[in-house]
């Protein structure tokens, strides 16, 4: 989708504005800085589960509240990437400013205010919550946190967004959702070991010997050799002192497993142009019975993997209609 304001009233320009961007990313307030003067072109593209957009506008606030939930069933995450001029941010008792050279984590499920003064150009990325969690589990504790893209991975990550905006009009769709999952996979491994998300619930050595395993786990999940005690060896930790972590977490390592599988089967079958069968894609994720693949999908999701892949698809053809 590509809109500008270019043409439209002095007095329509909010509005219109306000539209653009609640159907683009979810329902926002927006309120322009100066509506007289307020120009904005935005331009968003879809690859595969991941939104992906680039927006240039004059000063403006956006706020999101509890009455734009309401009918709501998915969460996702923006990932703001500024360019021109500072973005504020406040969420949850945090406040955040973020500089070009950086980029900002906004969680779309609880109220926030976003907002800069002056012109700018973003680029942002919609991430489905679910996606990041299957990657990084401490994912809620992102909120209202910058990472500096200097250098690193967090740098190579920016750069790929970039490489993305510049070329995604001269990929076909297939390409466009493995540029998706690209981003994705970058994005977390940027995120990954940053001491701000650690659970502050339980002592740093414990949450650290949690995380570790849980990322391990996320790393290995084609592994058909996956299992609590190829974990606890591979963490450096007993089997049972891996049991007790996860137990203090209310889950057990093997229900831990299969949910993430299960979430990386879903994330698979939502890609309208994957061209693997649903037993192929349960193989690939360590299940090697399809009836009780089945069965576990239908419990987590409350569908089939046919039904997920069909509802996909159709949405798809209604999107390039």
């Amino acid at each position: 989708m590509h809109f500008s304001t270019e043409k439209a009233t002095a007095t329509n320009k909010n509005r219109l504005w306000s539209r653009t961007v609640s159907e683009t990313y979810f329902p926002l307030s927006v309120e322009c800085r100066d509506p007289d003067r307020f120009e904005g072109s935005l331009k968003s593209w879809s690859l595969g589960a991941i939104g992906l957009s680039e927006m240039e506008c004059g000063g403006v606030m956006y706020a999101r509240g509890e009455a734009h939930f309401r009918n709501e069933n998915e969460n996702s995450f923006l990932i703001t990437i500024p360019h021109l001029s500072d973005v504020h941010f406040e969420q949850a008792s945090r406040h955040a400013s973020c500089k070009p050279g950086a980029f900002l984590m906004e969680r779309g499920d609880i109220p926030y205010e976003f907002s800069h003064a002056e012109h700018n150009r973003l680029w942002v990325l919609k991430v489905p919550t679910t996606s990041l969690k299957a990657r990084l589990e401490s994912a809620d504790r992102l909120s209202a946190l910058t990472f500096d893209a200097g250098s690193g991975v967090s740098s190579l990550f920016v750069g790929a967004v970039r490489n993305a905006i510049e070329n995604v009009e001269s990929i076909n769709d297939t390409a466009r959702e493995l540029t998706g999952q690209h981003l994705l996979d970058l994005l977390c491994l940027s995120l990954r070991n940053d001491e701000r998300i650690l659970d502050s619930s339980v002592s740093t050595i414990r949450a650290a010997h949690l995380q570790r395993a849980e990322q391990f786990i996320r790393d290995n999940l084609s592994n058909p050799k996956l299992n609590s005690r190829l974990v606890a060896e591979s963490c450096g930790i007993s089997l049972r002192y891996l049991q007790q972590l996860f137990s203090e977490s209310n889950h057990s390592v093997v229900g831990y497993i299969r949910d993430k599988r299960l979430t990386r089967c879903h994330e698979i079958l939502t890609l309208a142009n994957n061209a693997s069968t649903i037993g192929e894609i349960a193989l690939d994720w360590g299940f090697y019975d399809q009836a009780q693949f089945c069965n576990h999908y239908r419990n987590r999701f409350g569908c089939t993997p046919g039904d997920t892949r069909k509802q996909s698809r159709l949405k798809a053809l209604e999107e390039s209609r």
